[in-house]
């Protein structure tokens, strides 16, 4: 196993690492909509939220050497269903031509009032 983690100024409290590499597979921790570097949950609604935390997934995978087409699986936590289709255009958005296996959990509330938290798999063999 190999962990992979990021140079932030933010001191993470948790008991976890950004990704764990493990039988050729990354996998990358929930990753909240917020500022990695400086650790305040991003403005706007919940399309900005998703870009964040969709842009601190790409940092995790950079961080491996890995790229969004290698992702083979997204879990994604919103904070209201409703708000899945604004979640899944700024999703097609990042992903373009490539559809890796997706989950979307509506979820009550999410740490610090984030309005979305995403997780993700991604393949790790031969990079």
């Amino acid at each position: 196993m190999k962990e992979i983690v990021l140079d932030v100024k933010g001191v993470n409290k948790g008991h976890y690492v950004p990704g764990m590499i493990s039988n050729g597979m990354l996998y990358i921790s929930g990753q909240l909509s917020l500022d990695l570097d400086t650790r305040e949950v991003c403005t706007g609604g919940v399309r900005e939220h998703m870009r964040q935390a969709l842009h601190n997934i790409d940092r995790v995978l950079a961080a491996a050497g890995l790229c969004k087409e290698n992702v083979v699986f997204c879990r994604v936590y919103v904070a209201g269903i409703d708000n899945w289709d604004d979640v899944n255009e700024e999703y097609k958005k990042f992903f373009g031509d490539h559809k890796p296996a997706r989950i979307i959990v509506d979820a009550k509330e999410l740490h610090f009032g984030c309005l979305v938290e995403v997780e993700a798999i991604a393949e790790y063999a031969g990079v």
